[in-house]
């Protein structure tokens, strides 16, 4: 009996054995098969979530790229004008001495006249180092309501200069680009 009872137990640990193998098999086949499946699917999706991040990423360096450039411009016009407020300030004063040179040159004295002349000159290179300019308007130039700005308006003295400026009251500056004072300008009508 104990004899049977060995084999028996042999034969009962083949048969489960052998049923398990193939159920274990198969089941590998399976899940390969699912994961082989899955993995496609998610290195596909993984595929597609790169892109996404490649998308968002050179998007947003193109926009900080922008914002780069942006500010650069910004911080060149803030330089260019960062005076602006100072030398509208120092403008009346080269208009006087303007108004000063002429009032001196009727008196013929030489010496106030050259040393009245050399401070002008000194004032209005420092002025131009900082980046002030002269808008150039002279009697006869069409009048340009952009460029400048119109007082009053004359009779014209001569067929030549209707429509023309007449006169030339106050200089107009400009400090870079931008116009900081426009000329004032007398027209013939």
């Amino acid at each position: 009996m104990k004899i049977k009872n060995i084999f028996k137990n042999k034969t009962e640990m083949n048969t489960e054995n052998t049923d398990k193998q193939p159920i274990e098999n198969e089941s590998e086949n399976v899940i390969n098969g699912v994961e082989t499946a899955e993995e496609l699917s998610i290195e596909e999706q993984l595929q597609e979530d790169l892109a996404k991040e490649k998308d968002k990423f050179l998007r947003l360096f193109a926009e900080f790229e922008n914002y780069k450039k942006r500010n650069a411009k910004e911080r060149m016009d803030l330089f260019k004008t960062a005076n602006q407020e100072v030398l509208q300030v120092l403008l009346p004063v080269l208009d006087d001495f303007d108004r000063a040179l002429i009032q001196i040159s009727k008196i013929e004295d030489e010496v106030l006249l050259k040393g009245v002349a050399l401070i002008h000159e000194k004032l209005k290179n420092v002025l131009a180092s900082k980046g002030l300019e002269e808008l150039e308007t002279r009697i006869g130039d069409v009048f340009n309501a952009d460029f400048a700005e119109a007082i009053t308006q004359i009779p014209a003295p001569s067929e030549d200069l209707k429509g023309k400026i007449v006169d030339v009251l106050e200089k107009g500056y400009k400090l870079g680009d931008k116009i900081i004072r426009f000329p004032k300008v007398v027209i013939g009508n």
